[in-house]
């Protein structure tokens, strides 16, 4: 019997605990690439520095976010200790945040140098709208990011389950990270070293554009029909020298789902700065985008949906079943997977 791929049960699957890696592999190009080609249904099995030899002609986009430390500690005014992470700014000099811990509209919360948050709004998909100050004025974007550099912590998802590190700060960020914005890092691009980069810009062009990506790529589908799934917003651009590329016809790698996201945005719609939506899933596939460079995700997530609208529901639940089978490691620090 075919599973119904409206369904959210359609895209669990079982990952043993000691799969998800705590920690990235070390050197980088020693993490293990499952490659699939799709004209042959293969599979095969290399190292991440292998990339350069087998990657076809094409040019190789990558997004340039840099990941804010954005998760701080403080106290409510009960005295109650409170987590706060930051998941973007709104219309300033608002933001909208997750903080662990009740809170009501009015409530002031205070973290170290000085800095206090105002909650202003509390909304039904639980993140909260805040107020940043210090010293009594009210903080824009970048100046919230100035203090958060000095008293924040590196974001490590949910499912690393420890506290962050000096190595995180390094480990949680792409070596070529530019504009400051993301919660989370674009874990794709975390496998490539300098040298390995240096490597690639030999045979294959290579582009970024930006997207900040949100805490909302970590929050579970809470709907049972995938087709009644309201997709998170986060923040994209497009150079034009990116954008160029795009309107051409050139094959094209997109490094990780969030690069994914903007190229096939912009390709349905040609916008090359604002809010980013786009749900791909098996009714919406991509119309623009040839390869795919991604690590393994999240069971009923999105990202794992977005795998199956590039190669099939098939392909991407044996794919799968045989990374867990063969050991992989998942998630953000985890291994990747090359789609040809």
């Amino acid at each position: 019997m075919k599973p119904n791929l409206n369904s959210l049960d359609a895209y669990d699957y079982t990952l043993p605990e000691h799969l998800i890696a705590t920690k990235p592999a070390d050197p980088k190009e020693s993490a293990n690439l499952l490659v699939y080609k799709r004209k042959t249904d293969e599979i095969s099995h290399l190292k991440f520095g292998d990339l350069a030899e087998i990657l076809p002609p094409c040019d190789i986009i990558f997004n340039d976010t840099k990941v804010v430390k954005a998760r701080i500690y403080g106290t409510k005014q009960s005295g109650g200790k409170v987590e706060l992470l930051l998941n973007r700014p709104l219309i300033e000099p608002n933001f909208s945040v997750y903080i662990r811990g009740s809170v009501k509209v009015g409530s002031k919360l205070k973290f170290d140098d000085d800095l206090e948050a105002l909650v202003t709004k509390l909304n039904e998909d639980g993140s909260r709208e805040v107020l940043f100050s210090k010293d009594g004025k009210t903080l824009k974007t970048l100046e919230l990011f100035e203090i958060l550099n000095k008293i924040g912590h590196t974001p490590l998802p949910p499912y690393i389950k420890r506290d962050d590190t000096k190595d995180d700060e390094s480990w949680y960020q792409t070596i070529f990270a530019k504009n400051r914005g993301a919660v989370a890092a674009p874990t794709a691009s975390l496998h490539f070293s300098p040298e390995m980069l240096n490597k690639l810009k030999k045979t294959h062009d290579i582009h970024y554009l930006t997207l900040h990506v949100g805490a909302g790529t970590f929050k579970s589908v809470e709907v049972d029909d995938i087709r009644e799934h309201k997709m998170h917003s986060e923040w994209f651009d497009i150079p034009k020298q990116t954008a160029e590329i795009l309107n051409s016809n050139k094959p094209i790698l997109g490094v990780g789902t969030t690069v994914t996201r903007v190229v096939e945005n912009f390709a349905r719609n040609g916008i090359l700065q604002g809010e980013c939506e786009l749900f791909l899933n098996h009714l919406n596939r991509p119309i623009r985008q040839n390869f795919l460079l991604t690590n393994f995700h999240l069971p009923k997530s999105t990202l794992i949906m977005l795998v199956t609208s590039f190669i099939g529901y098939e392909a991407t639940m044996e794919i799968y079943r045989i990374a867990v089978e063969k050991e992989y490691k998942f998630y953000s620090y985890g291994d990747a997977m090359l789609v040809i």
